[in-house]
């Protein structure tokens, strides 16, 4: 079983259509697999477009009253998975985000080198295009030199994507050795480095596939900032290990 969890905040106007392909995706694909969503206090039409959706796809919505954030939505959503999954040393979870800038048929890709034995894999952005907004450009070309040698022996060159896909058991271990510990303490790229860094103490192998992000389907303008991204990457400077654990998966 495939866990693809989306944590969604006001994203009415993508929500529906990156739903709808990954549907078509997932189907062409033949894998079984299930959507987590959690509505982080949405405040415009995004719950009811999930109710729809709900009647023709196997998604599961929960929903938050009061705004978490991305990190805590998206640890409750991995949690939930880890859960749900009856084969954790088969079955998969992937990160997704809502706003439909990463490509839903970039999961076959995921899956597949899962499958070729790998236990976590991380979608590599590469180099943006103009299509990118300023901020996330200017981030993309700050962030590497700021963390400097913290990125070292990490065993990706972008461990900023949150596009990715673990194999459950990584994620089971990394949430049992934290004990009541939060998974992720830090939202946006900072959170996924933390993410990332806690995987890969319990994974065999950990590889990249190269993906792309689209900005052509954004029906509201970029929520990214780059000088609170850029300040949360120098809170982990230096705090990430990269080194996996005796007892992996």
């Amino acid at each position: 079983m495939i866990y693809i969890t989306i944590p969604v905040h006001n994203e009415e106007g993508t929500i529906g259509v990156l739903l709808w392909k990954i549907r078509n995706v997932m189907g062409e694909f033949g894998r079984d697999y299930e959507i987590l969503v959690l509505d982080d206090a949405s405040t415009d039409g995004t719950q009811e477009v999930l109710r729809r959706y709900r009647r023709s796809l196997p998604l599961r919505v929960f929903s938050s009253e009061e705004r978490v954030g991305y990190a805590r939505a998206l640890e409750r959503l991995i949690r939930e998975a880890v859960e749900r999954a009856p084969y954790p040393k088969r079955d998969a979870i992937v990160t997704l985000q809502g706003d439909f800038t990463e490509h839903p048929e970039d999961l076959v890709t995921l899956v597949k080198t899962l499958e070729g034995g790998a236990d976590v894999v991380a979608g590599n952005l590469g180099e943006l295009t103009g299509g990118a907004p300023l901020p996330v450009r200017v981030a993309r070309w700050a962030a590497p030199k700021l963390l400097g040698s913290t990125l070292k022996s990490c065993p990706v060159s972008d461990p900023f994507s949150s596009f990715r896909i673990y194999r459950v058991i990584v994620l089971k271990k990394a949430l049992r050795a934290l004990g009541e510990e939060p998974l992720i303490r830090m939202g946006g790229w900072a959170g996924n480095v933390e993410l990332l860094d806690l995987a890969v103490h319990h994974a065999r192998r950990v590889d990249e596939v190269g993906l792309g992000l689209r900005y052509d389907i954004r029906t509201r303008r970029s929520r990214f900032r780059t000088i609170p991204t850029l300040r949360e990457l120098r809170r982990i400077r230096g705090k990430v290990s990269w080194t996996p654990e005796k007892d992996v998966a």
